[in-house]
């Protein structure tokens, strides 16, 4: 962009020179015509003149495209801002959600454990009465063939 912008500044310059070099060829008076009608005035003032409104006019037109261009890309610059803290909430509620549903699990697993923790108790604590219920009647039996001798084994 720099160097489009030095060409331009020295062919502006150029033009300047020419036209201050020549100016008496410039400033003759001579027969102009413009289609319907014909008038005198000096041709190269005239075609200067149209020159220098043409490159007044490039550069309101690109300034224009310009401003043009940065209120786009601000108004872009915005919509993606907003979509970004639109993405961001949503990525929050994701994690809080995740949160609590691995809470829950984990709530819910606990509670899992608990349940077959008591029934395991339950079953080993009735398991062991039967095992002293079972070696009470041995030893009742034990007792029994003591007290009543040897002779009644069978």
């Amino acid at each position: 962009m720099k160097m489009l912008s030095t060409l331009l500044l020295l062919i502006i310059a150029a033009i300047a020179t020419v036209a201050a070099l020549n100016w008496e060829a410039l400033s003759v008076v001579t027969a102009v015509s413009v289609g319907l009608a014909t008038f005198d005035a000096p041709l190269g003032l005239l075609m200067l003149g149209l020159t220098a409104l043409l490159g007044v006019l490039l550069v309101a037109y690109v300034l224009s495209l310009q401003g043009t261009v940065l209120l786009e890309t601000r108004r872009h610059t915005k919509e993606m801002q907003a979509q970004r803290e639109l993405a961001d909430k949503a990525e929050a509620s994701r994690f809080t959600e995740l949160r609590a549903f691995l809470e829950n699990q984990h709530t819910m697993g606990h509670t899992t454990l608990m349940n077959r923790l008591d029934s395991l108790e339950t079953r080993l604590t009735a398991r062991a009465q039967e095992t002293d219920n079972t070696t009470a009647a041995y030893v009742g039996q034990l007792e029994q063939r003591l007290v009543s001798g040897p002779a009644s084994t069978p």
